[in-house]
């Protein structure tokens, strides 16, 4: 079954879709740029065109005729869109580099290991060496590791058109429900990261019926430790409950400035059993928000460990 979600439906819809038999997509005008300049004109003057990047979600959608837009921009040929930079303070990747490179790059692995360890749970091998950042952003499945992960690193979205450079915090960037907030003539261009300094520890954990599925939670931390073991920072977001990634704002108040116990672990997670979740015919509201706060343990813990031993120690929560 394909496990890209078209734009709109819920997961249910989405279930029957996937088993229907695919059609032929609809006629279009297909655009084959080889600049973002190319292809900022033509989504500047090209009313009702689709942006194709990976195409993990587009094709089945043209193909179920989802969507029938008159035009179609393939964005694969603009080399400036793919890469990763580290630059100084922040790390910045092209909105068309693809999920492999993002698993396989030194950078990542080095700066962004929360990022790096969600990859490893995005779809599979096959999906992964088309699937790009910027389609996973802006297709904003509810269920997507990528914007769970950009959530709690307070990414940063750049969205260019032809008036000009638009950059988006990540907090902001979800519209509503599988709409980010860019315009028609948008493209998303980059992603801006600031990695947090060397010795945090961070944890990325999601539960799905089997691997490549639809995570039905998931969860983002990142701890960071002062030398006698407190937590002097901490970001906790959880992904494929609501129709975004939520930051738990009151278990990272919590954190911060306590020293780690397993009661104040067990107290942070339970903040997660009350925040929004949603029903459908796989899981329950309450049930997500049951596997929210397990996951949500799991990972402190986990991310207290990492912070520790990167720090010359290895510890557990204290009970």
């Amino acid at each position: 079954m394909l496990r890209s979600r078209p734009l709109g439906t819920s997961r249910d819809e989405w279930s029957d879709l996937a088993s229907a038999p695919l059609m032929k997509p609809p006629p279009f005008d297909y655009e084959d740029p080889e600049t973002l300049a190319g292809a900022l004109e033509l989504a500047s003057r090209l009313d009702n065109h689709k942006l194709l990047a990976g195409g993990q979600s587009l094709m089945p959608m043209l193909n179920m005729r989802f969507v029938q837009p008159d035009h179609v921009i393939d964005l694969n040929r603009i080399a400036e869109l793919a890469y990763i930079d580290d630059v100084d303070t922040v790390v910045r990747i092209g909105s068309m580099t693809r999920q492999h490179e993002l698993l396989e790059s030194d950078v990542i692995a080095r700066r962004l290991p929360l990022m790096r360890e969600a990859l490893e749970q995005v779809g599979h091998v096959q999906t992964r060496n088309r699937g790009t950042i910027g389609g996973s952003l802006c297709h904003l499945d509810p269920a997507a590791e990528l914007p769970c992960v950009l959530m709690a690193c307070d990414g940063v979205v750049e969205a260019q058109s032809v008036r000009g450079t638009r950059r988006i915090a990540m907090r902001d960037f979800p519209a509503f429900y599988m709409t980010p907030a860019i315009e028609p003539d948008e493209i998303v261009t980059a992603i801006e990261v600031a990695p947090w300094a060397a010795g945090h520890g961070s944890a990325f954990l999601e539960f799905a019926r089997r691997h490549g599925d639809f995570a039905q939670a998931s969860v983002a931390v990142l701890i960071a430790s002062s030398p006698d073991g407190a937590i002097e920072r901490a970001s906790l977001a959880v992904g494929g409950l609501a129709t975004a990634p939520q930051r738990i704002a009151e278990a990272e108040r919590m954190l911060a400035g306590s020293m780690p116990t397993a009661a104040l672990v067990r107290a942070a997670a339970q903040a997660c059993g009350d925040i929004e979740a949603t029903d459908d015919a796989h899981a329950p509201a309450a049930y997500r928000r049951q596997l929210a706060v397990a996951l949500t343990e799991r990972a402190l813990k986990l991310a207290l460990v990492r912070s520790d031993a990167a720090n010359g120690g290895l510890h557990e929560p204290n009970a």
